[in-house]
This record gives C-alpha cells, sequence and structure tokens, in this order.
C-alpha cells in the first residue's frame, strides 16, 4: 500500500505536463482530500454546492461520479441544490440553521459540504459553519481550503483535473491502494 502523499504526485505526474501546476500545490491538496475521504468512509454524505458561475461544475461532477463503468459502490455526492431548491433563498444565520436542522434529519450518518467558487455569497458561509467541509476557493486564501483563481485562464481545465484526481483518489481509497498516512 503506498502513501497518499507520494500516491498523488505519482498521478499528477503521470498527466504530464499539464499537470504540473498541482505538484507544489500537492502539500495543500492531500491533508483536505483525506478528510473528505475519511469523511465519505464513515458513510458521510458529500453536498455538493458551487457559486452561480461553478454550478457547470456541479452538473459534470455529478454526471460522471457514479457512472456504472467505474465498476465501484455508487458513492453519496449530491448537488445541495438539489435537496433544497431554494437555496439562493437563504440570507440569515437562522436559515442556515433551519436547512442544517434538516440535513441532519435527512443524513444521520453525517455530511460534508464540498464548496467550489468565490467566498462572496450565503453557499460559502454555509459551507463555512462547518469545519470538515471540502473547500476550492476563488480569489482568496483561507485556512483549509485549496486556493485558485477565477482569473486564471485555465481555471475550468484546472477543476476537471482536479476532479479527476478525486476520482482516482477514491478509487485508490475503495481498492486498497493507498493508506491515509500522508507522509
Amino acid at each position: 500500500m503506498q502513501k497518499f502523499l507520494k500516491w498523488t504526485l505519482d498521478n499528477i505526474r503521470k498527466d504530464g505536463a499539464s499537470m504540473s501546476w498541482m505538484e507544489e500545490k500537492r502539500f495543500e491538496w492531500v491533508p483536505l482530500n483525506i478528510s473528505m475521504l475519511k469523511n465519505l468512509l464513515e458513510g458521510h454524505a458529500i453536498l455538493v454546492v458551487t457559486d452561480d458561475d461553478r454550478e457547470w461544475f456541479c452538473d459534470y461532477m455529478l454526471k460522471d461520479i457514479n457512472k456504472l463503468s467505474k465498476n465501484r459502490p455508487l458513492l453519496p455526492f449530491v448537488s445541495l441544490k438539489s435537496i433544497y431548491p431554494l437555496l439562493n433563498s437563504i440570507k440569515t444565520k437562522e436559515d442556515i440553521e433551519l436547512l442544517e436542522d434538516l440535513l441532519s434529519q435527512i443524513f444521520p450518518q453525517g455530511y460534508t459540504y464540498f464548496f467550489i467558487g468565490k467566498n462572496n455569497n450565503i453557499k460559502m458561509q454555509i459551507a463555512k459553519r462547518k469545519d470538515d467541509s471540502f473547500i476550492w476557493v476563488m480569489d482568496e486564501q483561507l485556512q483549509n481550503s485549496f486556493f485558485l483563481s477565477s482569473g486564471d485562464e485555465n481555471l475550468d481545465i484546472k477543476l476537471i483535473q482536479l476532479y479527476k484526481l478525486l476520482d482516482k483518489s477514491i478509487n485508490a481509497l475503495l481498492f486498497a491502494e493507498v493508506d491515509f498516512d500522508a507522509e
């Protein structure tokens, strides 16, 4: 069984020059990815939340993650907006608390937010309320999040590359190719 950090580096390098931007960022990526994967193993649902500009990514990911051709168990990745279509109407702390009450009833084993987008909207505030959220944030360095630049002309490509790396990580974990020791 391979160490997760080494496995990540090997997979980044397998993808060649187009993924070289991730070599240094793997130190930021690995602990966040491990935390999310542990939650997934513990039975958490992964609630995907995006800002408006990244809704396409949520659709892409959710259509791909559970393809039967992947020959693995179906995974509990769902769009928060599909559970609560009025997500954009949330405005206050009390609204967020009502949503959290609903989610704790729907997902008694727990849930983890997977947020992709900018920090300037209520959806990010929802995700930040949970310490174990898996956050890919644009234009702002935040603790326990993966930083990306919304001005990067290759942002969409990088999002897909990150998703592919995440998907490979899930397989490696499910098929016992890696352990969680990040060192």
